[in-house]
């Protein structure tokens, strides 16, 4: 028997801008090692529908794409398949032109074919040189007179390990028109609902999903697949646990597909994710790519990992993301063609098998924030690997034009770090974590953002308490984040209303290059600035003046921890751009908030490992489908 595993499919919407990730019909040359576009050929009236596509007469167009080529070190490396067929379906006179890269980005032809009238035209490929990295693609071109591309797909004869199929789990808060355009995607394509069992829309707001306009006709589409789910607002990790625990429910579910709300779906992604899960040689946590849901060409997240030392999270060559695809195409970029292998996967669309989940448990009761890398790395601890595969991606709101570390989400940033640190750290006493988490507070206070540095020091206290207040403050502890801002001047935005806010010396402009781009000081410098920077604010009060009125304005990028503290306060412009937040200088605050930083650090240094041993002992009730029924109301604790 065949199974497909891969589909090579055209954008479903008519965006110029997404045409790069599907086909590449321009010529490229090479200045000075950069790719250089030197004609651009793409139409959108050549796209002739899903997987049919119109190639004119001379013309040549690859399908070395983003989507559409082939990850074969990733299905070499990761599951058992060997043979791989590629099938392509064409009308007219054309040749198709089949080539393989090297890890190293290096392009080498595999096999060439003519063709004429209609053909369906098959390539023998084996999957045995790819340990490294690469991937295999092919071409069209068409000779004297138009072609038509009317499909391919990757194909193989071997059996997968796995045959169920993935019910979807689906959290939202308060972004129903999100919600209802997924739904929509998944109806309207049959070969993702295929392998769909159940999608569970999980609702912890008070703007329905089931209340859209649009809902009905979908659902109707959808029929008993769907099922909506209501429930307090618990966080993204309290929606999910949800979707874990309806999953395990479902016989003919072998896995459950977590996705955000505020995305867009290739629903090709969807089948594909769950086809390299069934053929996964272990259970495999299988990973989604993100691309900018307002810039759709970028690439923000390839392989995201956890530094032990600091556990810190960052992505693989995260000085080339994000990468825009529009300046330059997988061809053109030799970094994508090395297999990264990841720590984790970020759950704005994550697969995992439900043989994981009876294993280690469901997730971690976080809200949000770390969630995601905390279940990955305890599922690598079990002997389970994560795998974030090309040409499988969405869209996604970009964390650009926001800055949560200085909001409500701080307090989560701070705790659900440390906490993952307590259970999953390898280095003696978190290594170098307490020390960065110090050195946060301090950057904040010398910012005059007292605000994060009182949510952080609420976490610390939090996570001193034990184990036992994660589940019995979810629900509570972001209200109560919220409103401890009302506490804090600095949190509010002030809106444009015509009179413009302005500063006593007016605003800073600092010379921005890539050389250029941050002027920190290092070194004994940077101990110097440390050092006199904490005396000053604790010796001297702010002047008059500039508690009456700003003292200078920043931009939002010039406002970094070694520039604002000279001044006794600044006008910031909100990372948004809707409005502006003034900082100030206040002495009180600040030592309190300093001495508290210290002492809360000293204690959480000394008691780690007694910590460590606590959490990692309730890790498996935290996380059980037991516990969380409680949390959802479903049992009493006796019952438990």
């Amino acid at each position: 028997m065949s199974h497909v595993l891969q589909n090579v499919v055209l954008p479903l919407d008519r965006d110029p801008d997404l045409l790069p990730l599907y086909v590449d019909p321009e010529t490229w040359t090479s200045i000075d090692e950069e790719p250089v576009r030197v004609s651009n050929r793409a139409r959108l009236g050549n796209v002739l529908g899903r997987t049919q596509a119109r190639i004119l007469e001379g013309r040549r167009v690859s399908f070395g794409t983003y989507f559409n080529a082939f990850p074969a070190s990733y299905w070499q490396h990761w599951t058992t398949v060997r043979s791989v067929t590629l099938t392509v379906r064409t009308t007219g006179p054309a040749t198709i032109l089949v080539y393989r890269s090297t890890g190293a980005g290096v392009s080498q032809r595999i096999d060439t074919k003519e063709v004429a009238g209609a053909a369906s035209t098959s390539f023998a490929l084996t999957l045995d040189q790819y340990s490294d990295g690469g991937w295999i693609w092919f071409d069209v071109a068409a000779d004297e007179e138009p072609a038509v591309f009317d499909g391919a797909e990757w194909t193989t004869e071997q059996e997968p390990a796995r045959t169920g199929k993935a019910s979807i789990g689906i959290t939202t808060y308060n972004k129903p028109g999100y919600c209802v355009g997924t739904l929509r995607a998944l109806a309207d394509s049959p070969e993702a609902l295929d392998v769909i069992d159940r999608i569970f829309i999980i609702d912890q707001g008070d703007r329905r999903v089931d209340a859209e306009a649009d809902f009905p006709e979908v659902a109707e589409q959808l029929g008993d697949a769907l099922e909506i789910i209501t429930q307090p607002n618990l966080g993204g990790s309290g929606g999910f646990a949800r979707a874990m625990a309806k999953t395990l429910d479902r016989p003919d579910s072998d896995f459950v597909q977590l996705l955000d709300d505020d995305v867009k779906i290739e629903p090709e992604s969807i089948r594909r994710s769950v086809v390299f899960g069934r053929f996964a040689a272990t259970p495999t946590i299988v990973g989604a790519h993100m691309f900018d849901l307002l810039d759709r060409p970028k690439l923000h997240a390839w392989a995201e990992v956890v530094d032990d030392r600091p556990f810190m999270w960052r992505t693989l060559y995260q000085e080339r993301m994000p990468h825009d695809f529009s300046v330059a195409n997988l061809r053109q970029s030799p970094t994508l063609h090395m297999r990264l292998d990841a720590d984790y996967n970020g759950w704005w669309m994550c697969l995992i098998p439900t043989e994981i989940i009876r294993e280690i448990g469901l997730a971690l009761p976080a809200f949000i924030k770390w969630d995601d890398a905390e279940y990955c790395l305890r599922a690598r601890d079990a002997g389970y690997p994560t795998v974030s595969v090309p040409g499988i991606a969405l869209w996604h709101v970009s964390w650009v034009g926001k800055d949560d570390s200085i909001d409500w989400q701080a307090y989560f940033h701070a705790r659900n770090r440390i906490v993952a640190g307590l259970l999953h750290s390898r280095s003696p006493d978190g290594g170098t974590l307490l020390r960065h988490s110090r050195r946060m507070d301090l950057k904040h206070l010398m910012m005059m953002q007292y605000y994060p540095v009182a949510l952080r020091h609420r976490a610390l206290r939090d996570i001193l308490s034990g184990p036992a207040h994660m589940h019995a403050g979810i629900a509570s502890a972001m209200p109560a984040a919220r409103a401890l801002a009302k506490d804090f001047p600095e949190t509010v935005v002030h809106k444009e209303t015509g009179v413009p806010l302005r500063s006593r010396h007016g605003r800073q402009v600092f010379k921005r290059s890539r050389r250029h781009e941050f002027d920190s000081p290092t070194g004994l410098r940077l101990r110097w600035f440390t050092v006199s920077t904490l005396v000053s604010h604790w010796l001297h009060a702010p002047r008059p003046e500039n508690l009456a009125q700003p003292e200078v304005e920043f931009g939002k990028e010039d406002a970094h921890w070694w520039r604002v503290p000279y001044y006794d306060s600044a006008l910031v412009s909100a990372a948004d751009g809707s409005g502006k937040n003034i900082y100030t200088r206040d002495r009180a605050k600040y030592r309190a908030l300093l001495w508290d930083s210290v002492r809360l650090h000293r204690r959480l240094r000394r008691n780690w490992s007694t910590l460590s041993q606590q959490y990692r002992s309730a890790a498996a009730g935290l996380t059980s489908a037991e516990a969380w029924h409680v949390t959802f109301g479903d049992r009493s604790p006796r019952e438990a």
